[in-house]
């Protein structure tokens, strides 16, 4: 092996603690597990507190090894008494190692490679790309995708929208699939890819012996993706992007714990589409919200600096929506009520959710909009297209500065500033479900990225989007000809338009150039 090269095991505590039995006292040994042979590695379990866990031993003696021994302290807390002095060691080595909402894990390798493991609490990029919350509850416990999952070969995995981190893959499996000497059929290899943690927003425990014991999602399943850099749906993270490939629906109606009724539902959804308001779990139950099930599109969640609430309905501010999801979505242990949807979900301690709010939304303030790619618009047309926007065309009156929505431009900034579902022009089915019956204004930033348009997806091209607003809004039984009125536009005007909501990125106001300095 190449001195760069760098391979890890990683093994999950709890299982070897299971395989050893069910005593309060239990020794495990790992080196075995590590193909380690030049020292001995051990996990030692007590159940009982104020107990015996390593026992007493001398290392100095006639008799005695000589050996140097380090301790971890994963779980709990231990007194150590070394030639009768007492040290008193809590999981503090542990605490960047294991969170509580997973197993301990305990990694041995060789080489610079990072290996990535559960989160610290201020850590806000690990927690949005590898904390599951403990929702490993629904996904492994009630939906039993374990057992799916472990039978899935990855050219399936990818065509559902599953997403492969190149830069988790060690350098011998790169060469490996660049030559062609990985077989994409085999569902050994997404259980493999599992243990390397490479599926970007699933993970999984994967046992000594390779099976696929225990699933989890994260908060990048939906709203990452990669850039293809080495294939298709393979390649470098992109946080904060929609992932409109994702079939979320055609992989959960793989659960052989629901009934044919819900799986149909789930089916119907489609790439790029979630119905967050169809159900809710409570740590135990799946419950029942609204039927029949109306989809919305995956959003983006890159761009969100200033706009206060994230939603399409704007239910609250972004770690209300967060806790909503990684709670009663996701499956996470934790806490969430809110009254004006008659949702309330209280589980045991420890919450796992609530306490990262404030982290995650930090990292997720810090992703900022993708540039529109080079040549994918006219800057001269885009330039003229502002000035329509902001005018003829009359996008501006709701789609304001600098954040292209108007959602904080009502008399407090913390109440949103929303419309009835006859003022866009749109279906006010999926509004009634949310907390505020309404719609907010949605932010431009990014659109040439994620399309399809709308909270429901109904118009499939940027062009299909600017022609029902154009023309009026979306004819329907709800629509306000009075609010929402037709504004016509010259063709090339049209497409200086569409050229402008293909530029946008941070600002609407790179486009205007400085002035010349004066002789």
């Amino acid at each position: 092996m190449a001195a760069t090269e760098t391979t890890y095991r990683i093994l999950h505590l709890e299982e070897a603690a299971l395989a050893a039995g069910d005593g309060d006292r239990r020794r495990v040994p790992l080196r075995r597990d590590f193909d380690i042979g030049a020292f001995g590695v051990n996990a030692v379990y007590q159940a009982k507190a104020g107990e015996q866990v390593v026992m007493e031993h001398d290392e100095l003696g006639p008799f005695a090894g000589g050996h140097e021994e380090l301790y971890l302290v994963f779980k709990g807390g231990c007194t150590f008494t070394i030639d009768g002095d007492e040290l008193r060691r809590q999981r503090r080595v542990a605490e960047r190692v294991a969170s509580g909402d997973r197993e301990p894990v305990l990694a041995v390798g060789r080489g610079q490679r990072e290996v990535r493991l559960p989160c610290a609490v201020d850590d806000g990029q690990c927690i949005f790309r590898h904390d599951t919350f403990g929702d490993e509850q629904l996904w492994t416990d009630v939906l039993r995708m374990h057992e799916v999952i472990a039978t899935v070969p990855p050219a399936t995995a990818l065509a559902v929208g599953l997403k492969v981190d190149v830069e988790a893959l060690p350098p011998p499996i790169v060469r490996a699939l660049r030559a062609g000497q990985v077989d994409l059929t085999d569902p050994a290899v997404t259980v493999e890819l599992l243990r390397l943690n490479a599926v970007v927003g699933v993970r999984g425990t994967v046992s000594a012996t390779g099976q696929l014991t225990r699933v989890g999602i994260t908060c990048a399943l939906c709203h990452s993706s990669v850039d293809n850099s080495f294939t298709t749906g393979i390649g470098r993270r992109l946080d904060g992007w929609a992932n409109t490939d994702l079939n979320v629906g055609a992989i959960v109606a793989l659960s052989p714990a629901l009934d044919p009724a819900t799986k149909a539902e789930f089916n119907a959804w489609g790439p790029g589409k979630y119905d967050p308001r169809h159900h809710a779990f409570d740590g135990t139950n799946l419950l029942p919200l609204n039927s029949p099930s109306l989809p919305i599109v995956i959003p983006p969640i890159y761009g969100l600096k200033g706009v206060g609430f994230e939603t399409f309905s704007a239910d609250g501010p972004i770690s209300y929506w967060n806790s909503y999801v990684g709670v009663g979505q996701m499956g996470g242990h934790g806490n969430f009520s809110d009254p004006r949807i008659g949702l309330f979900i209280r589980q045991p301690p420890p919450d796992l959710v609530t306490p990262k709010l404030a982290d995650l939304l930090d990292y997720q303030l810090s992703l900022r909009t993708p540039e529109p790619p080079a040549h994918s618009f006219n800057r001269e047309a885009a330039s003229r297209g502002q000035r329509l926007f902001r005018g003829e065309a009359g996008c501006a009156s709701c789609h304001q500065s600098p954040n292209f929505t108007d959602v904080l431009s009502g008399p407090r900034r913390t109440v949103p500033f929303l419309h009835d579902p006859a003022e866009v022009g749109t279906d006010p089915a999926y509004a009634a479900r949310t907390a505020t019956g309404k719609y907010r204004t949605t932010p431009l930033r990014g659109l040439w990225q994620h399309p399809p348009y709308f909270h429901d997806g109904s118009a499939r091209t940027l062009e299909e989007a600017v022609d029902i607003m154009l023309g009026g809004g979306k004819p329907n039984q709800y629509l306000d000809k009075k609010n929402l009125e037709p504004h016509k536009l010259l063709p090339e005007q049209r497409e200086d338009l569409l050229n402008f909501l293909r530029s946008l990125s941070v600002d609407d106001c790179n486009l205007t150039k400085p002035p010349l300095p004066q002789k």
